[in-house]
Protein backbone atom coordinates (compact mmCIF):
# COMPACT_ATOMS: atom_id res chain seq x y z
CA UNK A 1 0.00 0.00 0.00
CA UNK A 2 1.47 3.12 -0.83
CA UNK A 3 2.36 5.89 1.47
CA UNK A 4 0.11 9.13 1.22
CA UNK A 5 2.08 11.97 -0.88
CA UNK A 6 3.99 14.28 1.38
CA UNK A 7 2.45 18.18 2.14
CA UNK A 8 5.78 19.97 0.83
CA UNK A 9 6.03 17.27 -2.78
CA UNK A 10 5.23 19.28 -6.05
CA UNK A 11 4.32 16.24 -7.70
CA UNK A 12 1.14 14.51 -6.23
CA UNK A 13 0.82 11.85 -8.73
CA UNK A 14 3.51 11.28 -11.07
CA UNK A 15 1.85 8.97 -13.83
CA UNK A 16 -0.86 11.91 -14.74
CA UNK A 17 2.50 13.50 -16.17
CA UNK A 18 3.05 10.66 -18.36
CA UNK A 19 2.41 11.57 -22.02
CA UNK A 20 0.87 8.16 -22.35
CA UNK A 21 -1.36 8.31 -19.38
CA UNK A 22 -5.04 7.84 -20.22
CA UNK A 23 -6.60 11.24 -17.82
CA UNK A 24 -10.16 10.48 -16.59
CA UNK A 25 -11.94 12.89 -18.87
CA UNK A 26 -10.38 13.46 -22.88
CA UNK A 27 -9.90 17.35 -23.28
CA UNK A 28 -11.02 18.33 -26.54
CA UNK A 29 -11.01 15.80 -29.34
CA UNK A 30 -15.00 15.21 -28.82
CA UNK A 31 -15.56 15.12 -32.46
CA UNK A 32 -12.81 12.59 -33.61
CA UNK A 33 -13.83 10.67 -30.07
CA UNK A 34 -17.68 10.58 -31.44
CA UNK A 35 -16.62 10.06 -35.00
CA UNK A 36 -14.58 6.51 -33.87
CA UNK A 37 -17.37 5.47 -31.38
CA UNK A 38 -19.47 5.80 -34.48
CA UNK A 39 -17.67 3.54 -36.38
CA UNK A 40 -17.10 0.84 -33.58
CA UNK A 41 -20.25 0.88 -31.32
CA UNK A 42 -22.50 -1.59 -33.78
CA UNK A 43 -20.42 -4.18 -31.82
CA UNK A 44 -22.88 -2.55 -28.74
CA UNK A 45 -26.09 -4.11 -30.46
CA UNK A 46 -23.97 -7.22 -31.72
CA UNK A 47 -23.30 -6.35 -35.37
CA UNK A 48 -20.47 -5.52 -37.40
CA UNK A 49 -18.20 -2.25 -36.30
CA UNK A 50 -16.65 -0.83 -39.15
CA UNK A 51 -12.89 -0.67 -39.65
CA UNK A 52 -10.77 2.65 -38.68
CA UNK A 53 -8.02 4.71 -39.73
CA UNK A 54 -6.84 7.15 -37.60
CA UNK A 55 -4.09 10.01 -39.01
CA UNK A 56 -2.05 12.86 -38.19
CA UNK A 57 0.64 14.77 -36.77
CA UNK A 58 2.83 12.67 -33.65
CA UNK A 59 1.27 14.39 -30.49
CA UNK A 60 -2.39 15.33 -32.16
CA UNK A 61 -4.29 12.78 -29.60
CA UNK A 62 -4.38 9.71 -32.13
CA UNK A 63 -3.56 7.38 -29.85
CA UNK A 64 -5.59 8.46 -26.38
CA UNK A 65 -8.70 8.78 -27.86
CA UNK A 66 -8.54 5.55 -29.54
CA UNK A 67 -7.76 3.52 -26.55
CA UNK A 68 -10.01 6.05 -24.55
CA UNK A 69 -13.07 5.02 -26.79
CA UNK A 70 -11.88 1.15 -26.39
CA UNK A 71 -12.35 1.65 -23.15
CA UNK A 72 -15.37 2.96 -22.95
CA UNK A 73 -17.16 0.29 -25.12
CA UNK A 74 -15.82 -2.50 -22.61
CA UNK A 75 -17.50 -1.10 -19.98
CA UNK A 76 -21.16 -1.07 -22.02
CA UNK A 77 -20.09 -4.40 -24.13
CA UNK A 78 -19.16 -7.71 -21.48
CA UNK A 79 -18.66 -9.85 -24.83
CA UNK A 80 -15.87 -8.65 -26.07
CA UNK A 81 -12.31 -8.34 -26.69
CA UNK A 82 -9.78 -5.62 -27.28
CA UNK A 83 -6.09 -4.77 -27.56
CA UNK A 84 -3.36 -1.60 -28.47
CA UNK A 85 -0.81 -2.72 -30.21
CA UNK A 86 2.48 -0.75 -30.89
CA UNK A 87 3.83 -1.68 -34.25
CA UNK A 88 6.99 0.38 -33.65
CA UNK A 89 7.87 -1.76 -30.95
CA UNK A 90 6.52 -4.79 -32.68
CA UNK A 91 6.67 -4.83 -36.35
CA UNK A 92 6.96 -8.52 -37.20
CA UNK A 93 4.21 -11.01 -38.42
CA UNK A 94 4.88 -12.96 -35.26
CA UNK A 95 5.55 -10.24 -32.49
CA UNK A 96 2.26 -8.49 -33.48
CA UNK A 97 -0.02 -11.88 -33.45
CA UNK A 98 2.26 -12.61 -30.27
CA UNK A 99 0.46 -9.66 -29.16
CA UNK A 100 -3.09 -9.90 -30.04
CA UNK A 101 -3.28 -13.77 -28.63
CA UNK A 102 -1.71 -12.78 -25.65
CA UNK A 103 -4.13 -9.86 -24.58
CA UNK A 104 -7.16 -13.10 -24.73
CA UNK A 105 -5.12 -15.16 -22.79
CA UNK A 106 -3.65 -17.80 -25.71
CA UNK A 107 0.14 -17.66 -25.68
CA UNK A 108 1.32 -20.01 -23.29
CA UNK A 109 2.03 -22.64 -25.72
CA UNK A 110 3.37 -20.56 -28.65
CA UNK A 111 6.97 -20.52 -29.23
CA UNK A 112 9.23 -18.23 -32.23
CA UNK A 113 9.03 -21.45 -34.33
CA UNK A 114 4.98 -21.34 -33.77
CA UNK A 115 3.57 -21.40 -37.43
CA UNK A 116 2.26 -18.10 -38.54
CA UNK A 117 -0.63 -19.97 -40.14
CA UNK A 118 -1.55 -21.42 -36.73
CA UNK A 119 -1.39 -17.98 -34.67
CA UNK A 120 -3.81 -16.53 -37.00
CA UNK A 121 -5.77 -19.51 -37.14
CA UNK A 122 -6.12 -19.21 -33.14
CA UNK A 123 -7.61 -15.36 -33.53
CA UNK A 124 -10.05 -17.04 -36.21
CA UNK A 125 -11.00 -19.08 -33.33
CA UNK A 126 -11.73 -16.83 -31.07
CA UNK A 127 -15.54 -16.72 -30.19
CA UNK A 128 -16.01 -12.95 -29.38
CA UNK A 129 -15.43 -9.36 -31.31
CA UNK A 130 -12.30 -8.37 -31.41
CA UNK A 131 -11.26 -4.53 -31.26
CA UNK A 132 -7.59 -4.04 -31.98
CA UNK A 133 -5.70 -0.93 -32.53
CA UNK A 134 -2.64 -1.33 -34.75
CA UNK A 135 -0.49 1.89 -33.31
CA UNK A 136 1.94 3.56 -35.94
CA UNK A 137 0.68 0.36 -38.80
CA UNK A 138 2.68 2.04 -41.28
CA UNK A 139 6.16 0.65 -39.84
CA UNK A 140 5.47 -3.05 -40.10
CA UNK A 141 7.81 -4.88 -41.54
CA UNK A 142 4.98 -7.03 -43.93
CA UNK A 143 1.79 -4.66 -44.81
CA UNK A 144 -0.36 -8.04 -46.02
CA UNK A 145 -0.18 -8.60 -42.11
CA UNK A 146 -3.19 -6.20 -42.58
CA UNK A 147 -5.13 -8.18 -45.25
CA UNK A 148 -4.86 -11.03 -43.17
CA UNK A 149 -6.40 -9.66 -40.41
CA UNK A 150 -8.93 -7.91 -42.28
CA UNK A 151 -10.05 -11.21 -43.65
CA UNK A 152 -10.68 -12.64 -39.93
CA UNK A 153 -14.65 -11.66 -39.64
CA UNK A 154 -14.58 -11.29 -36.03
CA UNK A 155 -11.03 -8.50 -36.07
CA UNK A 156 -11.73 -4.83 -36.22
CA UNK A 157 -8.79 -2.71 -37.16
CA UNK A 158 -8.13 0.40 -35.85
CA UNK A 159 -5.34 1.91 -37.67
CA UNK A 160 -3.40 4.53 -36.75
CA UNK A 161 -0.34 6.00 -38.58
CA UNK A 162 0.96 9.88 -39.18
CA UNK A 163 0.01 9.85 -43.00
CA UNK A 164 -2.62 7.70 -44.76
CA UNK A 165 -0.47 7.54 -47.88
CA UNK A 166 2.19 6.23 -45.90
CA UNK A 167 0.05 3.35 -44.32
CA UNK A 168 -1.91 2.88 -47.69
CA UNK A 169 0.54 3.08 -50.48
CA UNK A 170 2.60 -0.67 -49.57
CA UNK A 171 -1.11 -2.25 -49.93
CA UNK A 172 -2.78 -4.21 -52.33
CA UNK A 173 -5.17 -2.51 -54.66
CA UNK A 174 -8.08 -4.55 -53.14
CA UNK A 175 -7.30 -3.50 -49.70
CA UNK A 176 -6.05 -0.03 -50.39
CA UNK A 177 -10.05 0.27 -51.66
CA UNK A 178 -11.49 -1.95 -48.72
CA UNK A 179 -9.66 0.83 -46.00
CA UNK A 180 -10.58 3.95 -47.91
CA UNK A 181 -14.33 2.65 -47.28
CA UNK A 182 -13.46 2.65 -43.75
CA UNK A 183 -14.36 5.43 -41.41
CA UNK A 184 -11.35 7.44 -41.82
CA UNK A 185 -10.55 10.35 -38.53
CA UNK A 186 -8.18 12.95 -39.10
CA UNK A 187 -6.83 14.80 -36.72
CA UNK A 188 -5.11 18.10 -36.92
CA UNK A 189 -2.30 19.60 -34.57
CA UNK A 190 -3.40 21.05 -31.13
CA UNK A 191 -4.56 24.17 -30.97
CA UNK A 192 -2.91 26.84 -28.25
CA UNK A 193 -5.96 26.80 -26.33
CA UNK A 194 -6.06 23.52 -26.81
CA UNK A 195 -3.05 22.70 -25.00
CA UNK A 196 -3.46 25.09 -22.12
CA UNK A 197 -6.54 22.63 -21.42
CA UNK A 198 -4.59 19.66 -21.18
CA UNK A 199 -1.51 20.93 -19.63
CA UNK A 200 -4.19 22.60 -16.85
CA UNK A 201 -5.86 19.25 -16.62
CA UNK A 202 -2.67 17.55 -16.13
CA UNK A 203 -1.87 19.98 -13.42
CA UNK A 204 -4.97 19.89 -11.39
CA UNK A 205 -4.78 15.79 -11.34
CA UNK A 206 -1.19 16.17 -11.12
CA UNK A 207 0.89 18.50 -9.00
CA UNK A 208 -0.12 20.56 -5.35
CA UNK A 209 -2.47 23.11 -5.66
CA UNK A 210 -1.46 26.95 -7.17
CA UNK A 211 2.00 25.97 -7.86
CA UNK A 212 1.84 27.00 -11.94
CA UNK A 213 0.56 30.28 -13.04
CA UNK A 214 -1.80 30.80 -16.10
CA UNK A 215 1.55 32.75 -17.70
CA UNK A 216 3.41 29.79 -17.31
CA UNK A 217 0.90 27.19 -19.16
CA UNK A 218 0.49 29.31 -21.56
CA UNK A 219 4.54 29.82 -22.20
CA UNK A 220 4.77 25.75 -22.03
CA UNK A 221 1.57 25.19 -24.72
CA UNK A 222 3.66 28.00 -27.08
CA UNK A 223 6.74 25.83 -26.72
CA UNK A 224 5.07 22.47 -27.63
CA UNK A 225 3.61 23.96 -30.95
CA UNK A 226 0.42 21.84 -30.97
CA UNK A 227 1.97 18.96 -29.82
CA UNK A 228 0.89 17.23 -26.46
CA UNK A 229 3.13 14.90 -26.09
CA UNK A 230 5.67 17.59 -26.22
CA UNK A 231 3.78 19.90 -23.56
CA UNK A 232 3.38 17.13 -21.25
CA UNK A 233 6.76 16.38 -21.22
CA UNK A 234 7.71 20.38 -20.26
CA UNK A 235 5.77 19.76 -17.64
CA UNK A 236 6.69 17.18 -15.93
CA UNK A 237 10.38 18.14 -16.23
CA UNK A 238 9.87 21.55 -15.25
CA UNK A 239 7.75 19.81 -12.08
CA UNK A 240 10.67 17.57 -11.61
CA UNK A 241 13.11 20.30 -11.07
CA UNK A 242 11.51 22.16 -8.81
CA UNK A 243 10.63 19.42 -6.68
CA UNK A 244 13.95 18.35 -6.89
CA UNK A 245 15.76 21.83 -5.96
CA UNK A 246 12.36 22.12 -2.89
CA UNK A 247 10.59 24.71 -4.80
CA UNK A 248 7.06 25.07 -3.51
CA UNK A 249 6.11 26.40 -7.19
CA UNK A 250 6.57 26.03 -10.45
CA UNK A 251 9.90 28.99 -11.64
CA UNK A 252 10.22 30.48 -14.93
CA UNK A 253 13.67 29.19 -14.68
CA UNK A 254 12.24 25.32 -14.03
CA UNK A 255 9.92 26.25 -17.41
CA UNK A 256 12.92 27.69 -20.00
CA UNK A 257 15.47 24.74 -18.60
CA UNK A 258 12.79 22.29 -19.17
CA UNK A 259 11.68 22.79 -22.71
CA UNK A 260 15.21 22.13 -24.24
CA UNK A 261 15.38 19.03 -21.70
CA UNK A 262 12.23 17.30 -22.23
CA UNK A 263 12.91 17.57 -25.95
CA UNK A 264 15.99 16.03 -25.72
CA UNK A 265 14.00 13.41 -23.64
CA UNK A 266 11.70 12.80 -26.19
CA UNK A 267 14.29 12.74 -29.02
CA UNK A 268 15.95 9.70 -26.84
CA UNK A 269 12.73 8.24 -26.21
CA UNK A 270 12.24 8.22 -30.36
CA UNK A 271 15.70 6.80 -31.06
CA UNK A 272 15.52 3.93 -28.38
CA UNK A 273 12.08 3.13 -30.53
CA UNK A 274 13.73 2.85 -34.00
CA UNK A 275 14.45 -0.22 -35.81
CA UNK A 276 18.45 -1.57 -36.54
CA UNK A 277 17.51 -0.07 -40.23
CA UNK A 278 15.80 3.21 -39.59
CA UNK A 279 18.79 3.75 -36.59
CA UNK A 280 21.66 2.89 -40.06
CA UNK A 281 19.54 6.10 -41.87
CA UNK A 282 20.23 8.15 -38.76
CA UNK A 283 23.44 7.31 -38.23
CA UNK A 284 24.33 8.29 -41.75
CA UNK A 285 22.67 11.95 -41.45
CA UNK A 286 24.18 12.22 -37.74
CA UNK A 287 28.02 11.75 -39.62
CA UNK A 288 27.45 12.90 -43.02
CA UNK A 289 25.69 16.44 -42.03
CA UNK A 290 23.45 17.94 -44.18
CA UNK A 291 22.43 15.22 -47.42
CA UNK A 292 20.31 14.64 -50.54
CA UNK A 293 18.41 11.13 -50.47
CA UNK A 294 20.35 9.59 -53.29
CA UNK A 295 23.54 9.90 -50.82
CA UNK A 296 21.83 9.07 -47.94
CA UNK A 297 20.73 5.90 -49.19
CA UNK A 298 24.65 5.38 -50.89
CA UNK A 299 25.58 5.39 -47.37
CA UNK A 300 22.95 3.65 -45.65
CA UNK A 301 23.68 0.69 -48.16
CA UNK A 302 27.41 0.57 -46.71
CA UNK A 303 26.22 0.25 -43.11
CA UNK A 304 23.92 -2.34 -43.74
CA UNK A 305 24.19 -6.44 -44.94
CA UNK A 306 20.46 -6.62 -46.43
CA UNK A 307 19.81 -3.21 -47.40
CA UNK A 308 16.13 -1.93 -47.51
CA UNK A 309 14.60 -0.88 -50.80
CA UNK A 310 15.01 3.46 -51.57
CA UNK A 311 11.25 3.92 -51.29
CA UNK A 312 11.38 2.61 -47.72
CA UNK A 313 14.18 4.61 -46.93
CA UNK A 314 12.33 7.36 -48.30
CA UNK A 315 9.11 6.57 -45.71
CA UNK A 316 12.14 6.20 -42.67
CA UNK A 317 13.19 9.89 -43.62
CA UNK A 318 9.18 10.80 -43.77
CA UNK A 319 8.56 9.27 -40.25
CA UNK A 320 12.31 10.35 -38.52
CA UNK A 321 11.05 13.85 -39.98
CA UNK A 322 7.41 13.11 -37.70
CA UNK A 323 9.26 12.72 -34.54
CA UNK A 324 11.27 15.21 -34.90
CA UNK A 325 14.64 13.56 -34.93
CA UNK A 326 15.53 15.01 -38.68
CA UNK A 327 14.50 18.27 -40.51
CA UNK A 328 14.46 18.81 -44.25
CA UNK A 329 14.74 21.50 -46.99
CA UNK A 330 13.89 21.79 -50.13
CA UNK A 331 11.60 19.21 -52.25
CA UNK A 332 12.15 16.36 -54.22
CA UNK A 333 15.45 15.05 -55.32
CA UNK A 334 16.86 17.55 -53.97
CA UNK A 335 15.76 18.07 -50.64
CA UNK A 336 18.21 17.79 -48.04
CA UNK A 337 17.76 16.26 -44.78
CA UNK A 338 20.01 17.04 -41.55
CA UNK A 339 19.49 15.65 -38.08
CA UNK A 340 17.54 18.43 -34.83
CA UNK A 341 19.86 19.02 -32.69
CA UNK A 342 18.22 21.65 -30.70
Amino acid sequence: MSSPPDPSDMIRDARVLQDDHLPREIVHRHSEMSQLAGALEPVVDGDKPQHAVLTGPSGAGKTCIARATLDRLEEQVLDVHTAHVDCWLHTSDFRVLYKLLESVGTTYDIHRTTPLDELLLRLEEIDKPYLVVLDEADQLEDPGLLRQLYAIPRVTMVLIANRERDLFDPLDSRLQSRLRSSEHVAFDKYSHGELVAILSDRVEWGLAQDVVTDDQLDRMATAACGNARDAIGILRTAARRAERDGATELRTADIEAAIPEARTELRQKSLDRLSSHQLAVYEVLRSGGELMPKEIYSRYEDRVDEPRSKRTIRTYLRKLEQYNLVESEGRGPSRRYEIVTK
